[in-house]
């Protein structure tokens, strides 16, 4: 068999058995999510390894663990799903486009572009959907949404992004800290400040809200590592830390809590994205529809 014609007869059934197995590192596990039996995925697996000429996972007495060409194969497989459900996402948006999908993240409000969807298009099926942060930008590109109402920064390729507007970045303390009641802070009022590591958080949006690099190119000292981004509150109310934030009202939520303008940072964007290239009519109505009427907080109502 050439290894062209290999590669035209992959069972992608067999991709997505190996990457439970690979995931799980237990074949009865795996199968249990696959609701089939060990013995059968066994058999799958097998059968995956001869079309790809390879050993893919190794039993031991800890559970499974993948060959080093399963390892190159894993990461390949995971894309080759990804860009068959997003194929397939596009392929039905084009041809019936009667459903659009938004996902939104913690802190941002799109309900009324989706209510206006609702009103232009009644026939369609226009659903909202909350995103963890890490993988909205995952969960548009796969599409499990059609469109993402969150705040920057994340990485663009791929996709279509439009700025909806712009909200002051704050200083979150306690009643108690130095600098409540303060009219603002500069970077360095803030200088020595610890501000908490959120754990998994991508790099680049982590240093964004650290204020990282500093003007003098240092670090923002480092408070307590958490786990999700609620805890934050816990660790400013306890005095184990500062939290930069968009200016959304945490005093509403948080009344131990209170806020600080920081003088000489830029505000965040709030935007919508979008896959590039999606033809779907209704995720085009809908970025107009956020245009419109996703223009923030009316000023003084946070």
């Amino acid at each position: 068999m050439s290894e062209s014609s290999t590669a035209a007869d992959l069972d992608l059934r067999l991709v997505r058995y190996f990457v439970a197995v690979a995931e799980h590192r237990h074949f009865g596990r795996a199968a249990a999510e696959l609701v089939i039996t060990q013995p059968s995925l066994s058999r799958q697996i097998r059968r995956l390894e001869q079309q790809v000429g390879a050993g893919l996972l190794d039993r031991t007495p800890q559970g499974t663990r993948l060959t080093e060409a399963g390892e190159v194969f894993l990461a390949d497989a995971k894309a080759l799903l990804r860009a068959a459900r997003s194929s397939v996402s596009r392929t039905r948006a084009a041809a019936q486009p009667r459903r659009v999908t938004v996902g939104y993240t913690t802190g941002v409000i799109a309900t009324p572009a989706v209510l206006a969807m609702r009103r232009r298009h009644p026939d369609a099926e226009v659903t909202i959907r909350h995103l963890d942060l890490p993988t909205a930008r995952t969960d548009l590109l796969d599409g499990e949404v059609d469109a993402v109402v969150t705040r920057l920064p994340f990485a663009s390729d791929g996709l279509t992004v439009t700025v909806l507007y712009d909200e002051p970045r704050v200083l979150v303390v306690p009643l108690n800290h130095r600098f409540a009641g303060k009219e603002s802070v500069t970077f360095d009022d803030i200088a020595d400040e610890p501000l908490p590591h959120l754990r998994g958080t991508d790099p680049a949006w982590a240093a964004y809200w650290r204020l990282e690099p500093r003007p003098d190119g240092r670090p923002a000292p480092d408070g307590p590592v958490i786990e999700a981004m609620e805890d934050k509150f816990e660790v400013i109310a306890a005095g184990e830390a500062v939290v930069v934030m968009p200016d959304i009202g945490v005093q509403h939520l948080r009344p131990d809590l209170t806020t600080v303008k920081i003088a000489d940072v830029e505000p965040s964007h709030v935007v919508v994205a979008t896959r590039a290239g999606d033809r779907n009519r209704l995720v085009a109505e809908f970025r107009r529809c956020a245009q419109e009427l996703l223009t923030g907080p009316e000023p003084g109502s946070a």
